[in-house]
């Protein structure tokens, strides 16, 4: 990782692009975590993060997996559901007047009850049907977009 000045200037200079996981258990719920961090603090979201440089999908897609929610997890163990961007007024530091601005690889899998952990990312994980977390105006309007022609 980069030192927070370093990325701060990345962040603001160019779009990032993350890997996004869509994570349905045998009901069809989806998990969600409880943002701590910018962007998209104090919402729910879907668990994701940042493709690191000279890292492979595949070796970030696992990483985001094991790292966020304790989950082995790989990419040929799920679909591609689209590319999606996604825009925020804010940053990680705080730093008035520094946009974020995210390229999005959003994947959907399948999993077994697995036991998962919530990172430092997430205060809590919850698992949500289609509709609840359509309903729910604490829900992250970037989440609500992977299933609003699904519903």
């Amino acid at each position: 990782m980069l030192p927070a000045a370093q990325w701060l200037a990345v962040v603001r200079d160019a779009p990032l692009v993350s890997i996004d996981l869509i994570l349905r258990d045998r009901q069809q719920r989806v998990l969600l975590g409880w943002r701590n961090n910018e962007p998209a603090r104090n919402s729910w979201f879907v668990p994701g993060g940042v493709i690191r440089k000279s890292e492979t999908l595949d070796a970030a897609f696992s990483r985001i997996a094991q790292g966020e929610l304790g989950l082995p997890l790989a990419r040929s163990q799920a679909d591609l559901l689209g590319i999606y961007e996604h825009h925020y007024a804010c940053n990680f530091a705080g730093i008035d007047g520094v946009a974020t601005h995210y390229v999005v690889l959003a994947h959907q899998a399948a999993i077994d009850d697995a036991a998962l952990h919530a990172d430092a990312q997430h205060r809590e994980l919850r698992w949500f049907s289609v509709a609840a977390l359509l309903a729910d105006p604490s829900v992250h309007d970037n989440t609500k977009a992977y299933f609003v022609e699904a519903s």
